[in-house]
């Protein structure tokens, strides 16, 4: 029975040997590119149709779609990550967190930015003093309600 990490490996394997973008991934099938990277790395699951077309376009087997629609365990290592660029998220949380919070609650009143309901981009920005990486995140204001 093939998993969620078979499929992860098979993808990487031939976006190494087909010398792919996961821009080009996903734009082959029509979807956001982080989208379809979390889901590649079997952090969200794709719809059927899109998860057959990635499948067939990757020229993996037929249980791999099956695989990549799936609903995912949403799990992930909670120690602090020692991989240098995934590390600076987990600062970048730690240092503005709750800076976030506030400024979020203080915007949108009690409740939370949605990582459901969600949309991210990552570019890169021309800059003088050395090209910038930009993250933009959307997610749904989910109020808290009173019961």
């Amino acid at each position: 029975m093939m998993t969620k990490s078979d499929v992860t490996a098979m993808i990487y394997e031939k976006k190494r040997a087909g010398g792919l973008t996961w821009a080009a991934i996903a734009a082959d099938i029509g979807m956001s590119e982080v989208f379809v990277t979390s889901a590649c790395l079997g952090m969200n699951s794709l719809p059927k149709d899109k998860a057959e077309a990635l499948a067939a376009n990757l020229g993996l087997p037929p249980e791999a779609a099956t695989v990549l629609a799936e609903y995912p365990t949403k799990s992930f290592d909670r120690t602090v990550p020692t991989d240098p660029c995934i590390y600076r998220f987990y600062e970048i949380v730690g240092v503005y967190g709750q800076t976030l919070k506030e400024l979020i609650q203080e915007k949108g009143g009690d409740g939370i930015m949605s990582a459901i309901d969600f949309d991210m981009s990552v570019d890169r920005l021309p800059n003088p003093k050395g090209d910038r990486i930009e993250v933009r995140m959307s997610g749904k204001l989910l109020a808290y309600s009173a019961w």
